[in-house]
């Protein structure tokens, strides 16, 4: 069995932050979001993995390497454009060839990983399974109708009037069925071959198509939102571990990380929270929820409920939270600039001005 890792795709939804890097590699607690998939698809018992790549590809490439630091043979399948889930199915039809595969949409995240579904699928060998998990809004996901006895009766993608609320999450199971049925679909209004068509045509040539609800914890980190909610769920599972410095006039509470190299110093540190190596933190607070990447230095500022990526600085700012913070960034504050208030008041006025 092998896997089909999809990281392409343009992740307009990050963006500034995927103006320069691949939205798969953002991290979540310090680790990029792609890596996590790779190592449920490894701890699947999974070692043929073929990356679709897109405008990213290097950045891709330098990040996950020939695959051996996770355990798998990574074959890498460029994508000249993101044209859909069932278009990167074709294009990686000669690396699948007639093998059984799971799909795994790269910028996904879940909890428990894929081991009870992949071992499912191999024991039973449907045409195709699905994952499915019940959302408040189902218009932003490919959506899935059951019958009474839980077969899958319908898909269909982004729909304006929903059936039901079971979306599908971003991983896939196929036999080598789903070859014929990306071949006999035509784009939709989105110009895109659309893998809930695919799916739907083997409906309709009465195939085996399954459905797994899953009640664990899913989520596309497409957006600053989602991610910074990955990284609190995340947060909460690590254990408290200090590897760097922490001077004594400084306090760490609750699950804390400090990673080897990094200094905290006359500060505060209320967990869950993570700081990289080499990072510095001096006359600052870092409340919870919060993952600071490596050779960071934050002076005298307040950080919370935030994603900051490496190599960047943050110095007397005050307050900072619900933030996603990029690479090599600098933030200070603004000069200051003398204000004036311009009043026309009666006879007998009282003003209070705050100065």
């Amino acid at each position: 069995m092998k896997a089909l890792v999809l990281s392409g795709g343009a992740g307009t939804r990050l963006r500034p932050i995927t103006h320069t890097s691949a939205k798969q590699l953002v991290p979540v607690a310090n680790k990029a979001v792609l890596f996590y998939g790779l190592e449920s698809i490894a701890a699947a018992g999974i070692t043929d993995v073929g990356v679709v790549v897109g405008d990213t590809a290097a950045e891709i490439q330098e990040a996950v390497g020939d695959g051996s630091k996770f355990g798998l043979e990574i074959t890498y399948i460029p994508q000249e454009r993101p044209l859909g889930l069932a278009h990167a199915v074709l294009i990686a039809q000669d690396y699948l060839g007639d093998d059984d595969f799971v799909m795994y949409l790269g910028d996904n995240f879940i909890v428990g990983g894929i081991t009870d579904l992949v071992d499912e699928f191999r024991e039973h060998r449907p045409d195709a399974q699905i994952l499915l998990t019940r959302v408040p809004d189902p218009r932003a996901f490919g959506v899935a109708e059951l019958d009474p006895h839980g077969r899958v009766t319908r898909l269909e993608e982004k729909p304006e009037h929903p059936k039901s609320d079971l979306a599908l999450v971003g991983v896939y199971l196929f036999t080598s069925a789903i070859h014929e049925a990306v071949h006999a679909i035509e784009p939709s209004w989105r110009g895109e071959l659309e893998i809930t068509h695919a799916i739907q045509h083997l409906i309709d040539v009465h195939a085996d198509v399954r459905s797994t609800v899953i009640q664990g914890y899913w989520k596309d980190t497409g957006n600053v939102e989602d991610m910074l909610e990955v990284n609190r769920r995340v947060l909460e599972t690590m254990d408290a571990r200090i590897d760097g410095e922490v001077d004594d006039k400084s306090e760490t509470i609750g699950r804390v990380v400090v990673e080897e190299g990094a200094r905290i110093v006359r500060s505060r540190i209320v967990g869950p929270v993570v700081v990289g190596a080499g990072t510095l933190v001096s006359d600052s607070y870092i409340g919870p929820f919060t993952s600071i990447a490596e050779n960071c230095r934050i002076t005298d500022s307040e950080v919370e409920f935030s994603i900051v990526l490496r190599n960047s600085s943050i110095d007397g700012v005050g307050r900072i939270e619900s933030s996603l913070v990029g690479r090599h960034v600098e933030v200070t504050p603004a000069p200051h600039v003398p204000s004036a208030h311009r009043l026309v008041l009666g006879d007998h006025s009282k003003v209070q001005i705050h100065t």
